[in-house]
């Protein structure tokens, strides 16, 4: 196998699990060569606005597709809820690996939990999805932005004033933190997570054959499943950062896939939800589009991409 370059975000987050991707790789060909190129995205110098108001999450994978195209790297280590639904003409998803937890953490001073926060407490989430949904079940509190990597969101949290925030549990997990620092877990019945939250997206060349080939040994059929009934979601919503939109599947035993998929007002005031089973991860993410279209989500959807 020839010397390996992989493309990744400059965040600490983002060198962390790629480096635990390459550990996979060496795990089952130890001679490999790999290194990685840091690069920095449009997404990753504008810390001062929220996503929503400038591009959405397209902005932290564009430059690094580019390279891709530009044979400067052979692979991308993406976070998947940060890769837009449609891949580009000539690059693929060469692997979806291992998923960790896709649930959202919230964290509070004093471990208060959310339904004991006081009215008018702040919590601070970058995501117009996780503030429509806590709005909707507690519309006494109130929701500030906030932006920049774990170790800034929890400075701010002690220092500023934020009551409570939520981040993806993910993260916290591949950086290591203890569960100590987590005040709850947040599970699909109380926040429906980010399309893709928790998996990576391993993007490449889609005629590098040789490098596929070496992806398909850590590539997750179960997980890659799931992921694709909530991108086909994504995709046939037309959904973006300017939407809050969740979707979450999950695979039992008998390999039947289930599929929520969630549009909301940002004010939480507006709420469509829809679930179903099945075994085919395109119908079922199709299947919920239509359902959520008929009771008049994309009506929702249009006018906060006409706004922004």
């Amino acid at each position: 196998m020839r010397k390996l370059v992989v493309g990744s975000r400059r965040s600490k987050l983002a060198l962390t699990q790629s480096q635990q991707f390459i550990d996979k790789l060496k795990a089952i060909d130890p001679d490999l060569e790999i290194e990685i190129k840091e690069i920095v995205t449009k997404g990753d110098k504008i810390v001062d606005k929220q996503l929503s108001k400038v591009g959405g999450k397209g902005l932290f994978v564009k430059e690094i597709q580019q390279e891709l195209f530009d044979n400067e790297i052979d692979m991308a280590i993406h976070s998947l809820k940060d890769v837009p639904s449609v891949i580009p003409d000539g690059l693929t998803l060469g692997c979806i690996p291992d998923r960790e937890i896709p649930f959202d953490a919230y964290i509070a001073k004093n471990h208060v939990t959310l339904e004991d926060l006081p009215d008018g407490s702040i919590v601070g989430t970058s995501s117009l999805r996780r503030g429509a949904q806590i709005l909707a079940k507690y519309p006494n509190l109130e929701i500030k932005w906030i932006r920049g990597n774990i170790d800034t969101r929890l400075n701010k949290l002690y220092n500023e004033d934020y009551d409570a925030i939520i981040l993806a549990a993910a993260g916290l997990k591949r950086m290591g933190w203890s569960d100590d620092i987590v005040t709850t877990y947040l599970d699909k019945d109380t926040l429906v997570p980010a399309i893709g939250q928790g998996a990576l997206g391993i993007e490449c060349r889609a005629d590098d054959t040789e490098l596929l080939e070496l992806l398909a040994k850590v590539h997750n059929e179960e997980v890659a499943n799931c992921v694709t009934a909530e991108r086909t979601f994504l995709k046939e919503m037309n959904g973006s950062c300017q939407v809050p939109i969740g979707g979450y599947a999950t695979i039992e035993q008998d390999g039947i896939i289930e599929f929520t998929g969630l549009i909301m007002t940002p004010d939480g005031t507006e709420r469509y939800e829809h679930t179903v089973r099945g075994k085919d991860p395109v119908t079922l993410g199709k299947q919920v589009s239509e359902v959520l279209n008929e009771q008049g989500a994309y009506d929702i959807i249009k006018a906060l991409n006409e706004e922004n």
